[in-house]
């Protein structure tokens, strides 16, 4: 179990939703953290608050993951807040709500630029910097949904999936840098994801689901994803009912595709 205390966390996404709640969580935890999300206001917002859970000096470093020519500089000054970096919490992410056939390949590419290159951007951009220091941690935010895909969730399923490829080669890369990596899989979650999804158009969804409304307490999921972080877990599912479908798709194949095919996901 690794103490997460003065620890310096990096943790993108953390203006509303999980990225929010793992900020709290961590700042029980008494970790150093540095806050990014394209709205200041929000961050403003996160930080306060943490600063009363713990204490301990929070910065906040805005960015915007679909802006690629910044995203080395605005590396730099992460690194800059506290003079190195333990752990990043790639978090930063955006749903969608449309059939594949109504979905512009606009939206796809978005996806894509925010879900995945984004966050693989600041994990490219931050490795030389855990490399010298021999020791770093990419925490992960994936989804059940980057192990199978569902209706209305194609692109936002492939751009989940594509994050796994691309973890597992960095976790066999540099394990002898004594680089860890933990892929994070939520379920259904209590969060505002569902009002920012996109939809085919490219506009936004604006509603919350009711799945979505049913779903896991953030703050509990933030609880798992926290210890999951402490004990440097590879892979966790965090979830209900949802969290079996990986193994029945695992094991029973075709009735995962009878199943998924008529699951109410909106």
């Amino acid at each position: 179990m690794v103490e997460l205390a003065n620890k310096v966390i990096w943790i993108t996404g953390a203006s509303s939703g999980i990225g929010e709640a793992v900020a709290y969580a961590l700042a029980k935890k008494k970790a150093r953290l540095i806050l990014s999300a394209r709205r200041t206001e929000e961050l403003e917002r996160v930080k306060n608050a943490c600063g009363e859970l713990s204490g301990i000096a929070v910065k906040i470093l805005p960015v915007d993951l679909t802006d690629s020519a910044s995203l080395p500089g605005i590396t730099g000054d992460a690194i800059e807040c506290f003079g190195h970096i333990d752990i990043l919490v790639n978090n930063g992410g955006i749903s969608q709500r449309s059939l594949v056939h109504e979905t512009s390949l606009e939206v796809f590419r978005r996806l894509m630029e925010v879900n995945f290159f984004g966050g693989v951007s600041l994990t490219k951009y931050l490795l030389p910097h855990f490399i010298q220091r021999r020791s770093g941690h990419f925490v992960v935010i994936s989804s059940v949904t980057g192990k199978f895909g569902t209706p209305y969730r194609s692109g936002y399923a492939a751009s989940k999936h594509a994050l796994h490829g691309f973890y597992d080669a960095v976790r066999a890369e540099y394990f002898k840098d004594n680089i860890i990596v933990t892929m994070v899989c939520p379920g259904v979650v209590h969060t505002p994801i569902s009002l920012s999804a996109l939809k085919g158009d490219g506009s936004e969804n604006n509603k919350m689901d009711d799945l979505q409304a049913k779903g896991m307490p953030v703050e509990a999921c933030a609880q798992r994803i926290v210890r999951a972080t402490e004990q440097q877990k590879q892979e966790v599912y965090i979830g209900g009912k949802e969290v079996v479908l990986l193994y029945v798709k695992r094991f029973f194949p075709g009735l995962f595709s009878r199943i998924i095919r008529n699951v109410s996901v909106r």
